[in-house]
């Protein structure tokens, strides 16, 4: 049993699933009695039942909520519900065959994540717990959709917070080099053991799929940090002429370009940091009508918020140089520690300086195979503008 101190149960009886070790009654049940991942029953301080959670005694987090009910305990049963549930919900939406298939807390399967590849399932666990019972959600992705081959790429720096190893292995079947993805009607391919997060990056899949409706025919493209060109095929495939790929990685500028060869488009490579792209593009006179901004996270955590600030508006600033008058920029930030208010500061502030007119057309956010929980603003992170921008200063 693990109990809180007093008053400490009124976050998670509004649907919050985290215990931090300050709120645990640590005379009563010492932390250090507890295993890495171990379920214990969570009570209040009045003894009321709160739910079945696996504990880590060394994470500040140290306890999250599986089952809030008494008469289901944390088994492989639950498992095997948790994942009906969620593939129910993909089914719903319409691509459960390649799609986010468990998105953590909002799962209720909190340091799980599941992405589905046609017939290849590649899973990361950020916990202990989930660590713990890691033969018990490979037996239910069996009976669940029963695929060829489930991969841990358990790659993820979050894995040190919970004390423990960066390692990729294979629970059953075999795994190929590359992934297959299918994604509003195109074809990708990604790699899967070199490749970013669980290989590709179905959280932005809605917002490429809002952006045919602002392609205008003829379009020039530009996309910074494009890993395998989603944005730039999508955009060729609905009207514009001419993209660009930037990114750091030559392994995801060539999947790139095999991925507009398989698309029936062409895309421009370039190896470049982003930031030191956009200032030679510039130095050459490029100029884009539609310019894409998808950088990984700089805000990590609290302490780079000043630092991050500070990129998002220098990286924007950098890419209204490129941008043609009555252009689009579509800008992104995957940092849970930016708000949406703040990326909106940064492109207004970009825009000052470069003596340009911004008028936010949309906003998009994760898509919806990456469900919010309410309760856990920490599972709402992706926002992405997409701005009209002239050359007249409003």
């Amino acid at each position: 049993m693990l109990r809180l101190k007093r008053g400490e149960e009124r976050r998670l009886a509004a649907g919050h699933l985290w215990v931090f070790s300050n709120e645990v009654d640590t005379d009563s049940t010492p932390l250090g009695q507890f295993a890495p991942g171990a379920v214990a029953q969570l009570r209040s301080q009045r003894d009321a039942f709160l739910g079945y959670a696996y504990v880590n005694p060394h994470a500040l987090i140290c306890a999250r909520i599986l089952s809030r009910a008494a008469a289901h305990p944390v088994d492989a049963a639950l498992i095997e519900h948790r994942l009906t549930a969620a593939l129910a919900l993909r089914e719903r939406l319409g691509n459960a065959r390649f799609c986010r298939w468990v998105f953590g807390e909002s799962d209720l399967l909190p340091g799980l994540v599941l992405d589905r590849y046609g017939e290849l399932v590649v899973g990361q666990i950020a916990t202990a717990g989930m660590e713990a019972l890691k033969e018990e959600i490979g037996s239910a992705v069996r009976k669940v959709v029963n695929p060829q081959a489930l991969y841990w790429k358990n790659d993820s720096a979050a894995r040190e917070l919970e004390h423990l190893p960066q390692l990729a292995t294979t629970a059953f079947g075999e795994i190929p080099a590359e992934l297959e993805v299918q994604e509003a009607g195109l074809t990708f391919a990604a790699p899967l053991a070199a490749g970013q997060k669980t290989g590709w990056y179905y959280d932005q899949s809605g917002n490429r799929a809002r952006l045919a409706r602002y392609v205008a025919a003829g379009a020039r493209v530009l996309d910074v940090c494009s890993y395998a060109g989603a944005w730039a095929i999508t955009a060729l495939r609905h009207g514009a002429r001419a993209a660009h790929c930037v990114d750091s990685s030559q392994t995801a500028l060539t999947f790139a370009q095999a991925n507009a060869a398989r698309n029936g488009t062409r895309v421009e490579p370039l190896h470049a940091d982003a930031f030191d792209a956009l200032k030679l593009l510039a130095a050459r006179g490029a100029q884009f009508d539609l310019v894409v901004l998808d950088p990984p996270a700089f805000i990590k955590r609290k302490k780079d918020i000043p630092q991050g600030q500070a990129a998002y508006r220098k990286l924007n600033q950098l890419a209204l140089a490129v941008l043609a008058d009555e252009g689009l920029l579509v800008s992104c930030s995957c940092s849970y520690h930016l708000a949406a208010e703040e990326l909106l500061s940064a492109i207004q502030a970009a825009a000052r300086h470069a003596a340009r007119f911004v008028q936010v057309l949309e906003a998009g956010g994760q898509s919806a195979d990456h469900p919010v929980h309410p309760a856990i603003p920490e599972t709402r992170y992706l926002k992405a503008f997409f701005c009209r921008v002239t050359r007249a200063v409003g």
